[in-house]
């Protein structure tokens, strides 16, 4: 496994130009030319997303299978623009109670919350509790450092406009890919719009709902999302249908019946509270055939 920082994040070097996503791909190219990996599995969170869609573009021969993970694009960002999602009004009250004045309809929002957030570090101002949740799965172990790295970024760079302009990936160019995909978004996520416009545009892909989930999925819940990874790429997740009962146009996201949350196992039931908790999936499971075979049916 090949962990890939962008130019200006992790140990990559930080050059005074050179964001765009034609500039990154171009980066992840040479990378798998100088690593001698002529075909590879993807597995891209965030702005990777971006990066990864525009290499499977220009050269899809070289793309094995994409993991998407809460991956926004341009065009969803303006369809999505002014509109609600699931915690917007929260998110906002937190915002407004440390008097940042950011609007979370913005839909690049999420860059210029770590930028304040980030000042605030470098300040050694007050962060509530609250603001520090939000970004606490970027700012890591390492806070002032990540902090001072970032600034450095949108500062002394021109990424802070390359990564807010049009990332030029449109539906024909995404229609084409026909490699395995799997779409991976956050219930709590703004990058939810870019799903629900790929649904129409990827019939053959799996698209999976990460329950109560934020952006930073992947960080905070690396076992589920490694366990749904081992799922698709056993190919799994290509059997269950893609459509729901009655809605035969209709792409949806799917969700496991049986989950995990902060260490225990659910079943979700559509009529009440879920069973549970269970210490193990496969208890879970149990329980759940037990419950389902003891129902009564309803009768007219």
């Amino acid at each position: 496994m090949t962990l890939f920082d962008l130019r200006g994040h992790g140990r990559s070097d930080a050059p005074a130009a050179g964001y765009r996503p034609d500039d990154l791909a171009h980066d992840l190219e040479g990378l798998l030319d100088h690593l001698a990996i002529g075909r590879a599995h993807f597995m891209a969170h965030s702005y990777g997303g971006v990066v990864s869609l525009k290499l499977a573009c220009s050269r899809p021969e070289r793309v094995a299978s994409l993991v998407l993970a809460d991956t926004h694009i341009a065009a969803a960002r303006s369809n999505g623009h002014a509109r609600d999602w699931r915690d917007c009004e929260r998110i906002q009250a937190i915002l407004d109670d440390a008097g940042i004045a950011l609007d979370v309809r913005d839909p690049y929002f999420g860059y210029k919350l770590l930028t304040e957030v980030a000042r605030l570090q470098q300040a050694e101002a007050p962060v509530s509790p609250a603001l520090r949740e939000l970004v606490a799965p970027w700012l890591g172990a390492r806070g002032n450092r990540t902090a001072s790295q970032w600034l450095a970024l949108m500062d002394r760079t021109t990424a802070a406009h390359e990564l807010t302009g049009d990332d030029a990936l449109d539906v024909v160019s995404l229609r084409r890919l026909r490699f395995p995909i799997m779409a991976l978004y956050g219930d709590r996520s703004q990058a939810r719009f870019t799903g629900d416009e790929l649904l129409s545009v990827w019939p053959h892909a799996a698209f999976r709902r990460v329950r109560d989930a934020g952006h930073f999925f992947p960080t905070t819940r690396p076992t589920e999302v490694l366990r749904l990874c081992q799922r698709f790429w056993d190919n799994e997740l290509g059997e269950a249908a893609p459509h729901r009962v009655g809605e035969p146009d209709a792409r949806h996201f799917r969700s496991d019946r049986i989950y995990e949350s902060g260490g225990h196992w659910y079943c979700l039931m559509r009529d009440g509270a879920p069973l549970g908790p269970f210490p193990a999936a496969e208890t879970a499971r149990r329980e759940l055939a037990n419950h389902l075979s003891t129902r009564t049916p309803a009768t007219a």
